[in-house]
């Protein structure tokens, strides 16, 4: 049996339980091209298919999202916006803002969102990656389509990672459920894009920078076959694009990686 059952997860969600649809399996190719399959053919708004093992899990930028049943929580949520795809360009910062707030009001410590779409936990050893967020966009006869594709790790990984990564056990005083941890996630998913379906990006922004890990430091953006571009993380604008100071001015970042740099970092050096 799947470790979410939709029946002790109902009453978690109280009045917005009837938002949601909610399928736990065992285990699919990813929830993302599930869901994707299940919305060609009809499925609505607040589907959810949520898995303990993928066979072929996705992480951004076509990285694998490693998971394993016992110790992370892998789900993807089906949404759909009226309007063009252009108003939705703050989409994954506005699900990342979902994810911070509900983890705290689960009580995990030092909660940080990275630009675009990492939840990071800061601590005194530094910062460490808690969860992820995937977003896949498609056009029909309703509006725009989009899977969201959430992965969080409830106990710390093992293995090699490009940065540290904890769990919420490993962030929290005490352990909540899995079910009370996917509950807080979809009930602040409502509240969040139904904002930003209305009102746009502009009135998350703040609440976004709020809980930004880099703001102010330096960083550098990695971006394939490009050179890095180094500079001062200024935060985001309205629409959600990077703001990145650099000996050339201030410069709007649409897409790439970003890392921490040393604080001794020139601006524009990007050897340093």
């Amino acid at each position: 049996m799947a470790l979410i059952d939709p029946v002790l997860l109902k009453p978690r969600l109280g009045h917005l339980a009837g938002r949601f649809d909610v399928d736990a399996l065992d285990e699919c190719d990813s929830t993302s091209s599930e869901l994707m399959r299940r919305a060609d053919r009809g499925a609505p708004a607040g589907t959810v298919v949520v898995a303990d093992r993928q066979s072929a899990g996705r992480g951004r930028r076509g990285r694998t999202w490693m998971s394993s049943p016992e110790s992370s929580l892998t789900f993807s949520l089906l949404w759909r916006f009226p309007g063009p795809a252009a108003r939705l360009s703050g989409l994954s910062l506005a699900v990342g803002l979902g994810l911070a707030q509900a983890l705290e009001t689960l009580g995990v410590c030092g909660v940080r969102l990275k630009w675009p779409n990492d939840v990071l936990i800061e601590s005194a050893e530094g910062f460490a990656k808690l969860a992820g967020v995937l977003i896949e966009l498609a056009s029909d006869r309703r509006g725009i389509q989009a899977i969201i594709g959430i992965g969080i790790n409830l106990d710390a990984p093992g293995g090699d990672f490009s940065m540290p990564v904890t769990g919420i056990n490993q962030a929290c005083p005490s352990s909540p459920d899995r079910h009370a941890v996917l509950a807080a996630i979809l009930a602040s998913q409502v509240g969040i894009l139904e904002k930003l379906t209305v009102e746009g990006f502009f009135c998350l922004k703040s609440e976004w920078q709020r809980y930004h890990a880099w703001h102010g430091q330096m960083v550098q953006i990695l971006t394939d076959g490009a050179t890095p571009q180094v500079g001062r993380c200024l935060g985001v604008d309205d629409d959600g694009a990077l703001l990145l100071e650099s000996a050339s001015g201030i410069e709007r970042i649409h897409s790439g990686d970003v890392s921490l740099r040393p604080a001794g970092s020139a601006l524009g050096d990007a050897n340093a």
